[in-house]
């Protein structure tokens, strides 16, 4: 994918880079967002869970699945975002754990024209982000006006 909106082809996609989540990652995460549950803060109390260590926030995963979602993006693409507009069918399918490396693939859903100061139209993407086992741990729509 390459240019604005007119160049976006319905069923094209492609595959991100891998980060791995760290353990600074979940403790930042915590810091800026306030969220100190156990799930992501207690070593030995998940210990004892059925996910046998800290999981990673899904918000994180999520943000993480923006950020390189956006690294993916070549320079003529970045100059016809406006705006992520939205997402749609937010799950967090299976945990994501502290030392996971995740990518991201995207599809494009669907095209739709748009009356905007700015935007020619909207643009819906299948995204899923999965770890190094190829387990998906985020699926959902992302929805982006693009020039």
């Amino acid at each position: 994918m390459s240019g604005g909106y007119d160049a976006v082809e319905v069923g094209e996609g492609s595959t991100t880079g891998g980060r791995t989540i760290t353990e600074a990652d979940v403790t930042n995460f915590a810091g800026v967002s306030g969220d100190f549950n156990h799930l992501h803060t207690d070593a030995a109390a998940m210990a004892d869970t059925a996910f046998g260590a800290r999981i990673a926030h899904g918000a994180l995963v999520f943000a993480v699945t923006t950020g390189l979602l956006w690294q993916d993006r070549d320079e003529a693409e970045r100059e016809h975002v406006v705006a992520f507009y939205g997402v749609d069918r937010l799950r967090f399918v299976n945990p994501c754990f502290i030392g996971d490396t995740v990518h991201v693939e995207y599809e494009v859903l669907e095209k739709e024209p748009r009356d905007h100061p700015v935007a020619t139209g909207l643009v819906r993407y299948e995204v899923v982000a999965l770890n190094q086992d190829e387990e998906t741990v985020l699926a959902c729509e992302f929805l982006s006006l693009v020039r």
